[in-house]
């Protein structure tokens, strides 16, 4: 008898050890990009990358204002070309047209009021990505002005018109915009976006957007932030509530913050890991920015590439160092440097640029817990016609509020790509 129950144990342990093998297995070879530890994994591959932010990608593939799908499907090439397959993308802008510094046309013109000519660039972009085997990184809200964001629902939650940083200065907004933490009201309004956008189902290849292989990533905002010592703690449990929601609708997809990183969470470290180590947040992110955060200075920022790479060095290992404690993916997903002299013109050399990016991409991609390295912007073919963007500019990688060619990479910056593609080559 004890023998009968020793053979049948074992038996069962053999048939438990086989069903989790061929879970492993069929897990792996998904053709969703997944989180393993700290890697990522893709059709039974590791899947480490090299790409951009294309936040205007949903506009450009639209057939109304803005759209050009002509120069969509020449720039995915050329980025499939350069390497570059993981693009960040922003879903839609929100709120009125006509607003200077703002993006538009705008996706989410009023509460439940949706642009579906967006919409429709949306499906087309996510159909020609997955055609190049491409991945997208999804933000879904934006902390800063240029897409609506919180001012937004701010204002749609009857918080009254939210001042702007480019009239108002961004003190001024940045008081306003810590109220979002609190504000019930506006989160549920993003919370029907929220519900909305992933229960969508393409157009052009009747996939659910929950089941589409081409995006990577949900991304609750871009560089979604507290704004106040006094909105961190609510802050936190709103990107709580809206993971659970993401996950609550969509089980394939990761799910990330779209954070700065610790500069995103007024500088408080333990904030920004105990955010990241929320079970349903799948990989961490961190944003670096040297010249907006005073590391380099617009008079000399070839002088300043030193001190910029010494202390966007030691921010992004402060990050490694939390990805490795939670075992956790860490994706570099925005860094800049603007061209030398802090001109604009395509002209203008990126002598210093170029040594930040192979700084940058050298010393992330030098870590094995950094799993991606996404620049800010792709400029691609766009020539920009004045240096405040207008209503019939092309789009570039900078957005409305910023000077056209900041921190743009144009398909003519030889010396910068060439950067890029020492990078995607290895």
């Amino acid at each position: 008898m004890k023998t009968r129950h020793l053979f049948l144990s074992a038996l069962s342990a053999l048939l438990l050890l086989s069903a989790c093998g061929s879970r492993q297995k069929v897990e792996s070879t998904s053709p969703f990009v997944q989180r393993q530890g700290t890697t990522f994994v893709v059709d039974g591959h590791d899947y480490r990358y090299v790409g951009t932010n294309f936040w205007y990608g949903a506009i450009l593939a639209s057939e109304g204002q803005g759209g050009d799908r002509q120069r969509l499907l020449r720039e995915l090439d050329q980025l499939h070309a350069l390497g570059l397959d993981n693009l960040r993308i922003l879903v839609g802008s929100d709120g009125q047209r006509g607003v200077k510094t703002k993006v538009e046309p705008t996706l989410q013109e009023a509460p439940r009021v949706y642009n579906d000519t967006i919409l429709a660039g949306l499906d087309f972009l996510l159909k020609e990505m997955g055609a190049r085997g491409m991945k997208a990184v999804l933000y879904l809200n934006n902390s800063w002005e240029w897409s609506g964001g919180y001012g937004y629902y701010l204002e749609q939650a009857g918080a009254g018109k939210q001042p702007r940083p480019d009239t108002d200065g961004y003190q001024v907004f940045m008081k306003a915009m810590a109220q979002y933490a609190t504000n019930k009201k506006a989160h549920e309004l993003f919370y029907d976006y929220v519900r909305f956008i992933l229960g969508r189902t393409n157009r052009y290849t009747n996939v659910p957007y929950t089941d589409d292989p081409a995006i990577m990533s949900w991304q609750i905002g871009n560089e979604p932030r507290a704004f106040s010592q006094e909105a961190k703690e609510p802050f936190a449990q709103w990107l709580s509530e809206a993971s659970a929601l993401i996950r609550s609708i969509d089980k394939n997809h990761l799910i990330s913050i779209g954070s700065e990183g610790i500069w995103g969470c007024e500088t408080d470290t333990a904030l920004y890991e105990r955010i990241c180590a929320d079970p349903i947040i799948d990989y961490m992110n961190a944003h670096i920015w040297p010249y907006n955060w005073n590391w380099a200075k617009r008079d000399s920022l070839q002088q300043n590439i030193g001190r910029a790479c010494s202390n966007s060095g030691d921010y992004l290992k402060g990050h490694i160092e939390i990805a490795k404690r939670l075992e956790k993916p860490l994706v570099v997903e925005e860094f800049g440097y603007p061209r030398d002299g802090f001109r604009f013109t395509l002209d203008t050399p990126t002598t210093a640029r170029d040594e930040y990016y192979d700084y940058i991409f050298s010393m992330a991609m030098g870590d094995s817990v950094v799993r991606g390295c996404n620049f800010w912007g792709w400029g691609g073919e766009a020539r920009p016609l004045h240096e405040q963007w207008q209503v019939g500019d092309p789009y570039c990688g900078d957005p409305a509020q910023e000077a056209q060619g900041l921190n743009s990479v144009f398909n003519c910056d030889s010396t910068t790509i060439a950067v890029i593609r020492k990078h995607t080559g290895k």
